[in-house]
This record gives C-alpha cells, sequence and structure tokens, in this order.
C-alpha cells in the first residue's frame, strides 16, 4: 500500500499552489483598496466592510477550485450550485432590498461623492433631508439632523434621489 503523500502528491501540491495565490491576491486587492480608500479619504470601517467581500469572494473561488483539483466533476459542482443558489436567490428574492442596498453600499464605496461629515440635503418629495452623514454602513446610512435626530436612510435610495452637497465636511466645523 502507498503511503498517503505519494499517491495524492500532485494535490497537494496543487492546493498549496492555490493558497498561496489566494494569500497574494487577497493582500494584492486590499494593498489596492486601501490606496483607494487614501485616496478618496473613505471611513475605515467602509475599507474593513469592503475587505471583508473581496476575501469571502476570493474564498469562495478558491473553494471551487480546489474541489475541481481533488477530482469532483464538473457535472457534480453544477449540481451542487445550481442547488445552492436556487436556495439562495428564493431567499434574496424575499429580503431583494437588503441585497440591493448592499450592492449600493459596495456602488457608494467606488463613486460616491459624499463622505462622513458633509452635510447634505436629499431631495425627495415625500421627506426631504438637510443632514450630516455621521456614518456610511453597509445596508445605510446614519444622518443627523440639525435638531439633534439621528435618520437611518437606505443605501439604494440615496442613489436613487437627487443628492445636494451643501457644506463640505461640516462635522469638524461642529467640534472646532
Amino acid at each position: 500500500m502507498k503511503p498517503f503523500f505519494d499517491i495524492y502528491i500532485w494535490e497537494i501540491i496543487e492546493t498549496i499552489i492555490l493558497i498561496f495565490i489566494f494569500v497574494i491576491l487577497n493582500f494584492t486587492f486590499k494593498k489596492i483598496l486601501s490606496g483607494i480608500a487614501k485616496r478618496g479619504n473613505i471611513n475605515i470601517a467602509r475599507v474593513k466592510l469592503i475587505e471583508k467581500y473581496i476575501t469571502v469572494t476570493l474564498f469562495l473561488v478558491a473553494l471551487l477550485i480546489e474541489a475541481v483539483i481533488l477530482g469532483a466533476e464538473p457535472n457534480q459542482i453544477t449540481l451542487v450550485f445550481s442547488s445552492v443558489f436556487a436556495v439562495v436567490g428564493i431567499a434574496l428574492f424575499a429580503t431583494w432590498s437588503i441585497l440591493s442596498n448592499i450592492t449600493s453600499g459596495i456602488i457608494m464605496f467606488f463613486s460616491f461623492p459624499y463622505k462622513v461629515g458633509d452635510k447634505i440635503m436629499i431631495h425627495d418629495k415625500d421627506f426631504p433631508i438637510e443632514a450630516i452623514i455621521e456614518d456610511i454602513g453597509a445596508f445605510q446610512l446614519h444622518l443627523r439632523l440639525d435638531n439633534g435626530n439621528l435618520v437611518t436612510y437606505p443605501n439604494n435610495l440615496m442613489l436613487q434621489k437627487g443628492v445636494t452637497l451643501i457644506e463640505k465636511d461640516a462635522f469638524d466645523e461642529d467640534f472646532d
């Protein structure tokens, strides 16, 4: 009987290479993301959130590649993924607004012209808001009204409504 390592030497080597590539890609994407964050003066909490998204995505891709390395047939992988996507699709259909807010949060990370501390006006005909951005999360923005009340505003609505910048970095000026 052959030892375990003699039988599976190529699978072990390919797995080690895959782990190495995963670590390098994860590190590279995080460096690129931190560069974007520094240039855009983006909040560290938002950067950490996007880093988690990147790591999970890379991990899922690595898991798929590892299944192929270990000899899973394409039709087996297709069956598993179609079943998982069917269940996830039904779950996300029930909570589509959550997915919409997360996607909007990612879009806002890369192309949102307003930062924490900016005073903005949201042009909503039913509920117009003039407030300072206190935090930008994965699902919503925290907006501080002039009277001190905190309003949470969904990310997907921020991309759908007109927004005017009233004062750049008003948050810092309040504490000087």
